[in-house]
């Protein structure tokens, strides 16, 4: 108990204070539901923050995280929101991770998610994950190209589109997660593959660049 509070203490810096405050109301916030690593970078704080769920000190974690090939003490956590983040339970999003949400985006984390490290995830339009999801490491999720590609009389070519991940999902390393790609239920994403459309199978595990359907009936634990 004694350790657990003072862990918690140790915790307790300028950025996680100034965190709850800025997107929480203050009764909410002295519970300091989100604690706040300090080698945090708060890009932007425009956003707004929903939490549905019930409020408890460090249900949230962003910027921590103890994973043996990162240098965690000189890993740096971006933050730049403009949009909306919606929690929907415990997260942690581990050290080194970069958050991007643009004022017409919205990302949503379902319960107990977590992020190991180093991972980043971009958004112009929605992006959407399911209860009990685990990404690795180096892995980038966007749901637009960033830059508009236009035909020859003008018109936008490469709009944003939704990804929408599901309940139980683990994404290996360094993958890349596309606009338009849909994961099931109880999916595994294999280590370097690219998902840029929507999988169509539950329980199974998918790998390769595009990904193809690798085995079904299969199943993982954290």
């Amino acid at each position: 108990m004694i350790k657990n509070v003072i862990k918690l203490i140790s915790r307790l810096n300028f950025k996680t204070i100034y965190f709850n405050l800025k997107y929480l109301p203050l009764r909410q916030a002295l519970l300091l539901p989100i604690l706040v690593s300090k080698r945090t970078y708060l890009r932007n704080t425009s956003g707004k923050i929903k939490i549905n769920a019930p409020l408890r000190t460090g249900l949230i974690r962003i910027g921590y995280g103890n994973i043996g090939i990162f240098d965690e003490k000189r890993s740096r956590t971006i933050w730049e929101v403009n949009g909306t983040v919606i929690f929907n339970g415990t997260c942690n999003i581990g050290h080194g991770s970069k958050i991007s949400v643009s004022s017409t985006g919205s990302l949503s984390f379902g319960e107990n998610f977590a992020i190991t490290a180093e991972t980043s995830i971009i958004t112009k339009l929605n992006i959407g994950f399911g209860d009990n999801c685990l990404l690795s490491w180096d892995t980038l999720i966007m749901d637009s190209d960033l830059h508009k590609i236009k035909n020859e009389v003008g018109s936008e070519i490469n709009a944003p589109q939704p990804i929408s991940i599901g309940d139980n999902v683990w994404i290996g390393c360094r993958c890349l997660i596309l606009k338009g790609a849909k994961i099931p239920n109880n999916t595994i994403i294999g280590a370097s593959s690219l998902v840029n459309k929507p999988l169509d199978k539950e329980n199974s595990l998918y790998a390769g660049s595009p990904c193809k359907l690798i085995k079904e009936n299969v199943s993982w634990e954290r």
